[in-house]
């Protein structure tokens, strides 16, 4: 007897592997010109000049970039080598099975958790901790691959996989559950209108060709979109506890839609591929027509029937009462939609669910190890090798327990009331855990910004306070009212993420975009590079400025997809040798202060040999430059897919 998810955990694994590829390529190109010496949110910043323990390495926030200045290497050179380290690994582990063990997930959690750790603002996004966590629950998925002697070697696929992978089931649940509820806990009034969909193709960060079209959808059919968002994130969620197979896949393929239309609207870097990936967490081998001991009886396949009948009927009944859905038929076929509960019961109906949610938790992990145990008893083994995956499925339980306890904290916070329910000792556990990123709370999308249209920060410079200003065009994000938008994650240019941020904003709580504009007038090639266009390819300008606008979508897709207003001045126009442009950048920490400067260059008359690290690196970063981070992406999945297609069918 087997626990039929043996399979799934490799495919698990293999997508894991693969998220992990996309992400290390996709900020290793953008290194230089975000977090280098002469970058807009240099590393350096953050991190100690040496430390000389165990202790110092582990105090505040844990990272291996601590200890790249005994390799010999800078900030950026220190975040080249993880990039690059991390790359390598991901590679080998997505082209060949044996090389996605615990050892690897191990060392690629703590390379990623080391660069989020100085990644600073352009890596404080909700994907990063999510595969943070994703990679840790990795670890415990992935099976050892000890090179024991024959007669003492395993199975590769254990009776605890059931387990571990349960883990993921729950992590997914936190996700989709949170993002649904927190859409209406924001009490933000599109998204209690059902209107959020009227604007989201159009304000959202990185817009897909696809985006505009659905923009034009009828307001009705939006409307339902969003009753639709609600279902698949709020109710759904609940089955996948199911004891029923046919639930679970019912589940599994309603998020995937789901996914599958964000990436087709709009660009989210890995996120949605890294939630279909804990996706897979609910299916079976026998999904993926691997043979399994299943064998229903027709009374099973009956009560099956039933159940599936009354849960799907029973969701489908409270979401046209609760949304007071009502079909019409003339002039022309339309749904009419509304929200027919109020805030209270909305919040009431929460703080009711959410003790139960924990319930089900644990219920649910209970009956994995179980049934684990029961598995372990029925295998046609021997005693001792029983025994031992009775303690296997023991140790993991206990582990996935510990999980669910410290996760419990970051899920309450969705409703505060629910924490009483949870001793105070957990708090301390996963305040202490906290540095780690092991659990944290999620809600995607809360509030619909764009309202009266998208704001865009447009950045000019020009040689005369009276002359002709002219754009500097950012590689992705709008801009250009003629530009087809583009087509890029799973690559993130961070950049453009931030540009989006900072519109919502004022330059005054983005110290990243002051820095941005000096080195603008400096003329940093690194972060030119992370531009599209440069209109002064020769010296830069005298001044930058930037303008807030509005960008509305075209109704008729012709040679522009966008129009703009402008409403006003974001960032008043600066010179290089302003003074309280040098002087803010200082208190920064990002420049230097005379004395600073002087002590460096004292230093730098006692050179120090390069490092053969330090050599390789460079060359490295030489050979490889600062490339479009898509194409970069692209590349080496192709390359993977065509190494394991070799050893599979010519090797």
């Amino acid at each position: 007897m087997t626990s039929g998810v043996g399979y799934t955990r490799d495919v698990f694994l293999w997508g894991i592997s693969g998220i992990y590829l996309m992400a290390f390529a996709s900020l290793y190109v953008q290194i230089p010109g975000l977090y280098g010496e002469n970058g807009i949110l240099p590393a350096k910043l953050v991190l100690q000049e040496k430390i000389d323990s165990i202790e110092e390495l582990l105090d505040g926030a844990p990272t291996l970039m601590k200890l790249t200045p005994r390799l010999g290497l800078n900030a950026q050179g220190g975040m080249d080598l993880l990039c690059l380290t991390g790359m390598l690994v991901s590679f080998l582990s997505l082209i060949f099975s044996g090389a996605r063990d615990t050892v690897a997930y191990t060392l690629l959690w703590m390379l990623y958790l080391s660069l989020y750790q100085v990644g600073q603002t352009f890596l404080w996004f909700q994907w990063d901790i999510l595969l943070l966590e994703t990679g840790f629950l990795a670890i415990i998925v992935a099976p050892f691959n000890l090179q024991l002697p024959k007669k003492w070697r395993m199975s590769p696929y254990h009776q605890h996989d059931s387990i571990t992978l349960w883990l993921v089931r729950w992590l997914l649940f936190r996700l989709m559950f949170a993002s649904g509820v927190v859409k209406l806990t924001s009490k933000c009034p599109t998204w209690w209108g059902l209107t959020a969909l009227t604007v989201h193709f159009e304000s959202q960060c990185i817009p897909t060709p696809l985006a505009w079209w659905w923009h034009q959808l009828p307001v009705w059919f939006l409307k339902l979109s969003c009753v639709a968002t609600y279902v698949i994130e709020i109710p759904i969620p609940f089955l996948f506890f199911s004891p029923f197979r046919s639930m679970r896949i019912f589940a599994f393929y309603s998020q995937l839609i789901l996914q599958i239309l964000i990436i087709l609207t709009g660009n989210y870097n890995f996120f949605n591929l890294l939630t279909i990936v804990l996706c897979i967490s609910l299916l079976d081998d026998e999904h993926f027509k691997y043979k399994t001991e299943r064998q229903s009886s027709w009374l099973v396949r009956i009560i099956n029937t039933l159940a599936s009948a009354l849960v799907y009927g029973y969701i489908g009944y409270q979401t046209c009462h609760l949304f007071s859905l009502k079909i019409n038929l003339s002039p022309s076929f339309s749904v009419t939609s509304s929200t027919a509960f109020s805030q209270p019961q909305f919040t009431a109906w929460l703080d009711w669910v959410v003790p139960w949610t924990m319930t089900l938790g644990a219920v649910s992990l209970g009956y994995e190890v179980i049934m684990a145990v029961y598995r372990c008893m029925m295998e046609k083994k021997a005693m001792q090798w029983r025994l031992v995956s009775v303690v296997q499925c023991v140790l993991f339980g206990a582990v996935s327990a510990g999980m669910l306890g410290i996760s419990m904290v970051p899920h309450t916070v969705i409703s505060k009331p629910a924490q009483q329910y949870l001793p105070r000792a957990i708090f301390s556990y996963r305040s202490t855990l906290q540095p780690f990123h092991l659990t944290n709370s999620y809600g995607l999308f809360r509030r619909m910004t764009g309202v009266g249209g998208r704001p865009e920060v447009v950045v000019e410079g020009s040689d005369s306070l009276e002359g002709d200003w002219q754009e500097y065009e950012f590689m992705y994000k709008p801009g250009n009212l003629s530009r087809t938008p583009p087509v890029v994650a799973p690559h993130q240019p961070r950049l453009d993420w931030q540009m989006w941020f900072a519109a919502l904003g004022s330059y005054q709580h983005n110290t990243w975009f002051v820095n941005m504009a000096y080195r603008l007038l400096q003329g940093q090639p690194e972060v030119l590079q992370l531009l599209q266009h440069n209109p002064f390819p020769g010296q830069p300008p005298k001044y930058i400025r930037a303008t807030l606008y509005h960008y509305h979508y075209t109704q008729n897709n012709g040679q522009e997809w966008w129009v703009r207003e402008k409403k006003n001045e974001y960032f008043p126009p600066v010179e290089k040798d302003n003074p309280s442009l040098v002087q803010y950048l200082k208190h920064a920490k990002i420049l230097e202060d005379d004395e600073d400067t002087k002590g460096k260059l004292e230093g730098k008359k006692r050179p120090r040999q390069s490092s053969y690290t330090h050599r390789f690196v460079t060359f490295i970063r030489m050979f490889i430059g600062q490339p479009d981070g898509f194409r970069f992406i692209m590349s080496l999945l192709a390359a993977a897919l065509l190494i394991k297609i070799y050893n599979k069918y010519f090797w």
